[in-house]
């Protein structure tokens, strides 16, 4: 068996701290919120923790992994990183989320391994894989000790997985149901079809059978760790109260927001906040589509005009398009004479830069975006709602203009806009798939000077102030995680727990 790659704090746990293993299925999406359990594990709950990664499957390590990785020592939180496993019997087409469980599934034997070794040095009080990761939930059993779910995405996408394996019971070998069209949620929301997160679409799609495997084995959970907290979603925690309460479905617990503080970001300077230093308190749209977010050219266009004629400030954080999506073409391409083509900004239409100088700054794929949020210039961000960007952005108060991409994205948007209050969504164009530049442009004035813009801010600044409270001494959240941090050490005490090597 190939050997674990580990790394552990200078200072590291005290050895007779119960120590609680995590498991983050590849991407820094999933990776940062778990970071950041493993850190108030640690400092707040008197655990020591091991945070367990899987090597890159794509062919460019991830820095921005990479980095929250290394500042976990400061943390003395210990890592580990178990070897890469072979996917070349995967089609070069397949999902992503059909890689990340075949990745896990294939990586059992060595977190095993890594198990046995953690566990013969100290109590073991927990095993928490991420939610792509419960094919490791029966390695929990073998040692005895409780396994639970981490869910770094909300409660709502949660609630979609326990519906769709609820309308899965007693279904025939191979068959599958699909999700209703309109599929109701708590809270007074419903999902069309085209919102449902990626893969719950369609029942006929291969990926659509993982998931609902996946999501079967979530009921053998002691329960979830979701990244979210009460007075974002309560009518979905009481939802899964009920459930749990009647033996249905495990119950979830709301832990969080778990969101990177601006110095985890480093203090050097940066053009954006330079900047945004510049700038009139409350005057800037942020605009930025996550780590992984790419625009079609025609949508980058579209979004450039619109950002114009708001008349509004803005900091673009600018990703190269894709060009192979549906509404991918080579303009952009040909009318660079020469241009760099690897540079996103030079697929900006022509002209963009210069006539939107001064009062808009385009900055190529990257900023410290938990600094850039609770900058006082920053007023908006029109964002693709991806989980994290959209706990980072209710932390520090600024309301969002919701463009989704991908994944559960979608039905974020329908969420924040809806349910929660914090978001105004933009309509897509039935003829092109797009959002066009007069409804950017009109979102983004409403949401700095209109009515309905006032109401979202005002709804936001009462988020930004529950979600601060959460993990105060007394907070929702954090007594919540008290309460389960508690049960995992009263049942590790005195007990030193050995994996088979079967």
């Amino acid at each position: 068996m190939a050997s674990v790659a580990t790394s552990t704090a200078a200072a590291g746990p005290r050895p007779e701290r119960p120590h609680v293993v995590l498991v983050a299925s590849p991407g820094a999406g999933h990776l940062m919120p778990m970071a950041e359990l493993a850190r108030r594990l640690v400092a707040h709950h008197a655990l020591a923790a091991t945070l367990v990664t899987f090597s890159d499957i794509s062919a460019n390590p991830d820095a921005q992994s990479t980095a929250v990785l290394f500042s976990l020592r400061a943390a003395n939180v210990s890592t580990a990183t178990l070897p890469a496993v072979p996917l070349n019997h995967l089609p070069a087409d397949a999902r992503i989320e059909t890689v990340l469980l075949e990745v896990i599934g294939r990586s059992i034997p060595h977190l095993r391994a890594l198990l046995r070794d953690v566990g013969s040095a100290a109590p073991l009080a927990a095993l928490v894989p991420d939610f792509f990761g419960t094919a490791a939930l029966p390695l929990a059993s073998e040692l005895g000790v409780p396994g639970y779910v981490f869910f770094p995405s909300n409660l709502s996408a949660l609630s979609v997985v326990q519906r769709a394996v609820e309308l899965n019971d007693g279904a025939g070998a191979g068959e599958y149901r699909d999700l209703p069209d309109p599929l109701p949620l708590p809270g007074g929301v419903s999902l069309r079809r085209e919102d449902l997160p990626d893969g719950f679409r369609d029942s006929k799609e291969p990926v659509y059978a993982h998931l609902i495997d996946e999501g079967r084995r979530y009921r053998t959970a002691a329960g979830f760790l979701v990244n979210s907290f009460y007075e974002m979603d309560p009518a979905t925690v009481e939802d899964f109260k009920k459930a749990a309460e009647q033996g249905r479905f495990p119950p979830a617990y709301p832990v969080g927001p778990f969101v990177r503080s601006s110095s985890d970001e480093g203090g050097a300077s940066s053009p954006c906040i330079e900047w945004l230093d510049r700038q009139p308190t409350g005057s800037v749209v942020y605009v930025s589509f996550g780590s992984a977010g790419t625009l079609s050219v025609k949508q980058t266009a579209e979004l450039a005009a619109g950002l114009k004629d708001s008349g509004h400030r803005f900091l673009w954080i600018v990703r190269m398009p894709s060009l192979d999506g549906e509404h991918s073409d080579d303009m952009g391409r040909k009318s660079r004479g020469g241009g760099d083509e690897n540079d996103p900004l030079a697929w900006l239409p022509e002209g963009f830069l210069e006539r939107t100088r001064g009062r808009g700054l385009a900055v190529a794929s990257w900023a410290p975006q938990v600094r850039v949020l609770s900058h006082p210039a920053t007023a908006a961000f029109v964002s693709h709602c991806g989980w994290n960007s959209t706990l980072e952005s209710v932390s520090s108060g600024v309301p969002m203009v919701a463009l989704p991409l991908y994944a559960e994205q979608r039905m974020n948007a329908v969420v924040l806009s809806e349910n929660v209050g914090v978001a105004l969504r933009l309509r897509v164009r039935p003829d092109d798939g797009l959002v066009g530049r007069e409804e950017i442009a009109a979102a983004v004035r409403e949401l700095m000077e209109g009515e309905d813009g006032r109401a979202v801010r005002r709804r936001t600044g009462d988020l930004q102030q529950a979600a601060d409270l959460a993990w105060a001494p007394d907070g929702s959240s954090r007594r919540t995680l008290e309460e389960v941090a508690g049960r995992w050490k009263a049942g590790a005490v005195g007990e030193t727990f050995v994996v088979s090597s079967s």
